[in-house]
């Protein structure tokens, strides 16, 4: 089944690795992702909390690069 997104990524080769954050972070949540990439059978509040869990990550990633590029 093809992506609906219409975002777009700035650095394609990024999606693997979004791709694999995003089970990180299910796995850290207990939350079981669908094999078949489906989400319409999961609940949005689940949805909600592994996209909220990975803006933070995202963030915190940001953060700590940026705080690394001061010293």
């Amino acid at each position: 089944m093809a992506s609906r997104s219409s975002n777009t990524l700035v650095v394609p080769q990024a999606s693997q690795a979004l791709d694999q954050l995003k089970y990180e972070v299910a796995q850290e949540l207990g939350i079981q992702i669908p094999q078949d990439g489906y989400y319409g059978n999961m609940a949005t509040r689940d949805t909600g909390a592994i996209g909220g869990h990975i803006t933070r990550r995202l963030v915190q990633i940001a953060e700590q690069a940026m705080a690394g590029n001061q010293r």
